[in-house]
């Protein structure tokens, strides 16, 4: 494994997951929510497709990598990339409970955040979840077209499958 996709909803525990898989592996961990957002002295900006597209073929033309992220069809190109592709699928209720966890430490100034952390984004966050999960089928259908790289788990806590 040395081009490993780490897929997800909010909170399913990707970065947790790809900051030790990198650590483990010795491979450098990007997080796609800051391919798709790109940070300028001016400010975030969201890219374009195509501008994702050109970064993440940049990234994969250097050797080994982890992205982790959600799924979106502007990079879907990553899925064909990966040698490896890990499906966080850690439990709703616990998904909605980060969630809130993750919100409160934000407001708190105990975890940082790449996005204003307020009411309003801790609604979207609960929407982009009701929405996975309404979407749940079409998602898993597009993933079988990858069964013989992907592996799924419901916990991010095990890495014995992962030792380099």
């Amino acid at each position: 494994m040395k081009k490993i996709l780490i897929i997800g909803i909010v909170a399913s525990g990707k970065t947790t997951l790809a900051k030790r898989l990198s650590k483990t592996l010795n491979i450098p961990w990007y997080e796609l929510d800051c391919i798709v957002h790109h940070e300028t002295d001016n400010g975030r900006y969201k890219r374009t497709p195509a501008e994702q597209v050109a970064v993440i073929k940049d990234i994969d033309s250097r050797g080994f990598w982890i992205f982790e992220g959600t799924d979106r069809e502007s990079y879907r190109c990553i899925f064909d990339m990966a040698d490896s592709i890990i499906f966080l699928d850690t439990p709703l209720w616990k998904r909605k409970i980060r969630i809130f966890i993750r919100f409160l430490k934000q407001k708190l100034g105990i975890e940082k955040s790449y996005y204003k952390s307020d009411i309003k984004m801790l609604k979207m966050m609960y929407k982009w979840t009701r929405d996975f999960e309404r979407d749940r089928i079409s998602f898993e259908e597009r993933l079988q077209l990858y069964n013989k790289k992907l592996i799924r788990l419901t916990d991010n806590n095990n890495l014995r499958s992962f030792q380099a």
